[in-house]
């Protein structure tokens, strides 16, 4: 039975995962999209069925543009809370919330036509896509003319609901006559259908593999629609809309897509993601291997823009507390040639630059490293760049590593990476010093303690000593050598 409300009983997540035709479904890749386009019939449709796609495109830097074509003014029609024009101003507080957690700083354009009315209004509907659509491509451009290689993805024709039929069936045409490749998103299949349902288009699947971030982001983004997963109040009427056994069906490491075969031959040589082959983990569901390998720049940059010092390191005594304990663990009084990762502000590598005789600190942000260069413009001995560990060049021998403060944003087979490749840059009698708050926070990829044992491993296996573990509730603060030497031994007390 087809039923749009997440309170009736509908199909689990344990269900659909069973079938094994997962296993086999081709995968979509991003490699060669340079825009997006989501249209969404109501706010919260285009976290469910595209949210990971947003965040995907967002890493990448492929431009995105995110369209609501309903208000959601009709979610709760018998509150006694909110009436039609409390909902509405409430969603569109709650779609720009989510949609800013996929991709700070997404556009996001809302056309506000009334929920549950769009099969009344079609030719209405059809001509503000047009508008849409055209700012955005050109006006009687299409995306293989102009040579730009766009995505539309759009609400699964097939989803019953007459929302998203509408807006599913005007994107297709849409598609057609802009040279889009045309993704559909299923939202209400996954309640109400089931794997052997022949309803069910296994043949036209494809699954989007999710990075650990993307994932993360996507599942804060659904919990910022709150008028739908939450209870507007105890009273009748507030119920919270989307239930757990429903949102389970979107919490994966991966995007399930139909990928239209609407596009035409032409414009589809022209403006194609790429479909390969997906690798399958033991369990046979698909394997994430998105080239995203850790939180992007632009959370970062994100992140400095709200706050010149987010974290507060120039102010809080809990900082200047673990920077002197970072400082004491180090084993050696002076070193010849440092590396710092994750400098941010500069406020450690202040007090690291006078022991450190060339210091070179780096940081994924711009605006970060901005501000570090001009704490220390007077120190000659220090250079300042925008790098990423995992990916940009590490120039060694180091006889100092500081790694404090970083490898939760890794992913954990990235952090092993990472750990490699300091292996490789640390000098024989090098020492490497790593710092992470204990607390969990959501953003995070990793846990300080997850990221300790996965350093803890590594040096077990390249044979490092670990000299020092400063261990409390906050923090955990460690010190590896591939010499074994306490400071007693090395300077000859001992």
């Amino acid at each position: 039975m087809v039923t749009f409300d997440s309170r009736e009983p509908g199909t689990t997540r344990a269900e659909w995962a069973a079938d094994a035709r997962w296993a086999g479904l081709p995968e979509l890749t991003l490699d060669s999209v340079d825009r997006l386009i989501v249209v969404a019939a109501h706010p919260d449709d285009e976290t469910l069925g595209a949210g990971g796609l947003i965040a995907e495109c967002f890493a990448r830097e492929i431009a995105v543009t995110v369209v609501i074509v309903t208000n959601g003014d009709a979610s709760h029609p018998g509150s006694p809370t909110l009436d039609a024009e409390g909902l509405a101003a409430a969603r569109s507080r709650e779609v720009r919330e989510a949609v800013d957690l996929l991709g700070p700083g997404t556009p996001i354009v809302e056309l506000g036509f009334g929920d549950g009315t769009l099969a009344d209004s079609p030719e209405a509907v059809h001509a503000a896509l047009v508008r849409v659509l055209s700012s955005i491509v050109g006006e009687g451009a299409t995306a293989a003319s102009s040579g730009a290689r766009t995505l539309l993805a759009a609400p699964w024709r097939g989803d019953e609901h007459p929302d998203h039929r509408v807006i599913g069936e005007l994107c297709a045409t849409l598609a057609d006559e802009h040279g889009l490749e045309l993704l559909e998103y299923p939202i209400w299949l996954w309640h109400w259908g089931s794997p052997d349902a022949p309803q069910t288009p296994w043949s036209d699947f494809v699954s989007l593999p999710l990075s650990d971030w993307s994932a993360l982001s996507k599942d804060r983004a659904i919990s910022a629609h709150r008028s739908q997963t939450e209870p507007l109040s105890p009273a009748p009427g507030d119920e919270a809309l989307l239930h757990a056994t429903f949102l389970a069906n979107f919490d994966r490491d991966d995007e399930i897509f139909v990928r239209a075969a609407t596009t035409t031959p032409d414009a589809r040589s022209d403006a194609t993601a790429t479909i390969t082959p997906s690798p399958t983990t033991t369990s046979g569901t698909p394997a994430a291997t998105s080239s995203a390998v850790a939180m992007p720049a632009e959370y970062f940059d994100a992140t400095y823009a709200r706050s010149p010092d987010p974290w507060g390191f120039t102010d809080r005594w809990y900082e200047e507390r673990k920077r002197a304990a970072t400082l004491a663990a180090l084993p050696r009084q002076r070193y010849s040639r440092g590396f710092e990762v994750g400098c941010s502000i500069g406020v450690l590598t202040e007090q690291l630059a006078p022991r450190v005789a060339a210091l070179l600190s780096v940081d994924i942000a711009p605006a970060a490293v901005e501000k570090a260069r001009e704490r220390l413009a007077a120190a000659p001995n220090v250079t300042f760049r925008v790098a990423n560990a995992a990916t940009s060049p590490i120039d060694g021998p180091y006889d100092l590593i500081v790694f404090s403060e970083v490898g939760y944003y890794f992913t954990e087979s990235t952090l092993d990476a990472v750990l490699d490749r300091f292996g490789t840059a640390l000098s024989s009698d090098g020492h490497f010093i790593a710092c992470h708050w204990r607390h969990p926070v959501s953003d995070y990829l990793q846990t300080g303690d997850e990221v300790h044992a996965r350093i803890a491993a590594f040096a077990e296996g390249t044979g490092w000593s670990r000299l020092v573990q400063h261990h409390e509730e906050d923090f955990l603060l460690e010190v590896y050598s591939p010499d074994p030497r306490s400071v007693a031994a090395e300077t000859g007390l001992v």
